[in-house]
């Protein structure tokens, strides 16, 4: 299992993915076990859970601003309590959970939603922690999580610069050195065209932290895409299929779809590499196939080079075509044969 001891130098490696399991286990442990399962064959690095009871996270009320109300939201109509009740991950879960991660060597971690599930995540030893983006503005909790000393993943949707720098200082303040914030919107399910990737780099530059990006868009081209913006970690939901639902599950990524993600996220990774005109090395041998110019028509020694005796052909033994009209109207030297390459020795 690649431990997080580090987090800022592991993500540099390569791409970080996590699955975010949320709710979508549907209430079953079994479920959540073989969501784990999935997670590891995609290859992800980490599996990350969340650490709430719907009486930690809000009010029995179902009223008023206790419902949702938002017609473009796919929990439009349900209370808050009764939502999270529907997609809590209980307390009791959290160990086999771990222990099956450890088992497959992934990365298992949390979201803690409040004091006391910092402390009960302290006592399975979780290896670092993520704030939830509802979260970034909660202080007294990043403070409480920050006081760990473990790495601390934040979201950052819907908070402004203002509130970033207050989530940022009060974890650095506590003692947290290993920040690594995450673009993201939060809607669910997400639009690529509300996702502004181009924050990602100026967020790296504003905060000095490495970056990454929580997506909640569908499919898997804008998490790739982010790579090329200097994302280092990307966190997706994970259901074994949108078809059975569950409070996640629309947004989410099947296993399938997963791995592709894992896959195509090292090949973006990859092909970054660094500034470089010319060949590469393996481009060398190509050179050879490029045009020049070649004697297409005999020709006795003294005669003049004309557009007829010359063409600039495959493959790239000659001269560089950029000599083309140079060459027109030389005196050739010697005879030569068709198929000869032009050279200055000849004229």
């Amino acid at each position: 299992m690649r431990f997080v001891g580090s987090l800022s130098q592991e993500i540099n490696k390569k791409p970080f993915i996590i699955a975010e399991l949320s709710g979508n286990h549907n209430q079953s442990l079994d479920k959540a076990l073989r969501l784990v399962e999935e997670a590891a064959k995609a290859g992800v690095d980490a599996v990350k859970i969340q650490t709430y009871t719907p009486d930690t996270m809000t009010l029995n009320i179902k009223n008023n601003e206790f419902v949702i109300d938002n017609p473009d939201n796919i929990w439009n109509g349900h209370s808050l309590y009764d939502l999270y009740e529907k997609a809590y991950t209980p307390w009791e879960w959290h160990n086999p959970i771990f222990e099956k991660c450890h088992e497959l060597g992934v990365i298992p971690f949390s979201s803690p939603f409040d004091e006391t599930a910092v402390d009960f995540l302290e006592s399975l030893n979780v290896p670092m922690y993520k704030i939830a983006s509802f979260e970034n503005i909660d202080l007294p909790l990043i403070k409480k999580v920050a006081s760990t000393g473990k790495p601390i993943i934040i979201s950052t949707g819907m908070a402004s610069i203002a509130e970033l720098d207050d989530a940022v200082r009060t974890a650095k303040e506590a003692g947290c050195k290993d920040i690594v914030l995450l673009k993201c919107t939060s809607t669910y399910p997400a639009s690529p065209k509300d996702t502004n990737l181009l924050t990602i780099p100026h967020m790296r530059e504003l905060f000095d932290c490495e970056v990454g990006l929580s997506d909640h868009t569908l499919g898997i081209g804008v998490a790739v895409a982010s790579i090329s913006f200097g994302a280092k970690v990307i966190e997706k939901h994970l259901t074994l299929s949108r078809s059975e639902g569950g409070v996640d599950a629309a947004f989410s990524l099947e296993p399938n779809e997963l791995k592709q993600l894992v896959t195509e996220a090292n090949r973006a990774f990859d092909a970054i590499g660094q500034i470089k005109y010319g060949p590469t090395e393996k481009e060398k041998n190509s050179l050879k196939r490029r045009r020049s110019i070649y004697i297409v028509k005999d020709i006795k020694a003294g005669e003049i080079l004309t557009k007829e005796h010359i063409k600039c052909i495959r493959p790239g033994l000659g001269l560089s075509p950029k000599y083309f009209n140079v060459l027109v109207g030389k005196t050739v030297k010697r005879d030569l044969k068709k198929g000869t390459p032009m050279s200055w020795d000849i004229v």
